[in-house]
C-alpha cells in the first residue's frame, strides 16, 4: 500500500523531543499536558520515523516532539477539520477570530449557528473552545454543543498573543490529519511508527464506579477493542504507549509488558480545595519485531 507519505525521499529517523516544543492551541478536558515530562522519557528510549495518534483531542504530546512525519487522528469531525484549518489557514482563522466580541450574546449566537464551511466551522469551534465554561467539549443528545458560556478569563486573545495558531501551523506542516476511529487508525501502525494512545476515559476517582462512569465517554468494548489493536501493532513493530485508568480490571485487560503509575490533581471540581490527587497508568507495549531499544530498558515497573 502507499505510503501517505510517498514524496520519494528517505525517511528521518526521529528520537526523543524536537525543539523547540509547541504550546498546545485548544484547552481540552483530559489533556496531558502534565505528563508529557513522564511520555518523554519513555520515547527517548527508542528511535521512530512516523508518529501516530489515534486519540487527537489537544495533542500535547504532538506538540511537545514536534515529529517530522505524523498521522493524527479523530472520531470527532470537528475537532479534525479545526486542525486542518489551523494547518492550512491560520490567517483567516485569525481574521476571523479576532474581532468577535468576547460576550454571553456572541457565544450563544455562535453555540446556536451551524456554519456550513470548513473555515467557519473551525472558527465556531476554537471560539467555543477558547471562551466555554473549563474548556469542555460535550454535546447534548441531539448532537449539539451545551457547554455554558465561561466568562473571566476565558477568552481567544491568547490564539494571537502568544502566536499559538502559527506556531501550531508550522508544528503541523508534515501531519496527515484523518477522521476515523481508534481501531482503524492503529491497524495502520508498523515497525518505525510511534503511537500514543490516550481514549477519552473519564478518571474522577480511584473505586469501582470505574465502568459505569466511562460508559457513555469510552466504553467497556471499546477498552477491549483498544487492548486488541494496541498488541497486534506491537506485534507489527511499532512501540505503543497508552494512557489509562489506574484501575485493575483496566489493568488485567491490557495485560501491558511495563506499566507506571503516575498521579495527577483532578481538575474536574471548580473549587480547587476539593481537588484531589488521582492515579493514571501508563502501558507501554515495545515493538516486538523492531530490535530492541536503543538502551537498556530499565523496566521502570511501580503498581501501588
Amino acid at each position: 500500500m502507499k505510503s501517505v507519505f510517498d514524496d520519494g525521499q528517505r525517511p528521518t529517523r526521529q528520537h526523543g523531543a524536537q525543539s523547540p516544543s509547541v504550546q498546545p492551541f485548544l484547552k481540552w478536558p483530559g489533556g496531558k499536558r502534565w505528563l508529557v515530562p513522564e511520555l518523554v522519557k519513555i520515547i527517548e528510549e527508542y528511535d521512530y520515523v512516523t508518529y501516530r495518534e489515534p486519540f487527537l483531542g489537544g495533542g500535547a504530546l504532538f506538540f511537545a516532539l514536534r515529529p517530522h512525519r505524523s498521522v493524527l487522528s479523530d472520531i470527532n469531525s470537528d475537532l479534525i477539520n479545526t486542525y486542518r484549518q489551523v494547518k492550512n489557514r491560520a490567517s483567516a482563522l485569525l481574521e476571523q477570530l479576532r474581532p468577535l466580541p468576547i460576550n454571553q450574546g456572541t457565544y450563544d449566537g455562535l453555540r446556536e449557528c451551524c456554519p456550513k464551511s470548513p473555515l467557519q466551522r473551525a472558527v465556531r469551534f476554537l471560539y467555543l473552545n477558547r471562551t466555554a465554561f473549563g474548556g469542555m467539549y460535550r454535546l447534548n443528545q441531539q448532537g449539539k454543543f451545551n457547554v455554558p458560556f465561561g466568562g473571566g478569563e476565558r477568552t481567544t486573545a491568547p490564539l494571537w498573543e502568544y502566536d499559538l495558531l502559527t506556531s501550531s501551523a508550522r508544528a503541523l506542516r508534515g501531519a496527515k490529519l484523518l477522521t476515523v476511529d481508534f481501531e482503524s487508525a492503529l491497524s495502520d501502525a508498523k515497525k518505525g511508527d510511534l503511537v500514543y494512545c490516550d481514549p477519552t476515559y473519564t478518571v474522577a476517582h480511584n473505586n469501582n464506579g470505574f465502568i459505569r462512569y466511562n460508559e457513555r465517554n469510552f466504553s467497556w468494548e471499546d477498552q477491549k477493542r483498544l487492548s486488541r489493536s494496541c498488541h497486534s501493532a506491537a506485534a507489527r513493530g511499532a512501540l505503543v504507549i497508552v494512557s489509562n485508568a489506574y484501575h485493575r480490571e483496566v489493568f488485567d485487560l491490557f495485560g501491558p509488558p511495563r506499566h507506571i503509575a503516575v498521579a495527577r490533581t483532578s481538575r474536574l471540581r471548580p473549587d480547587v480545595t476539593h481537588r484531589r490527587s488521582v492515579d493514571e497508568y501508563l502501558f507501554v507495549f515495545p515493538p516486538r519485531e523492531a530490535g530492541k531499544a536503543k538502551r537498556h530498558d530499565r523496566g521502570r515497573v511501580h503498581e501501588k
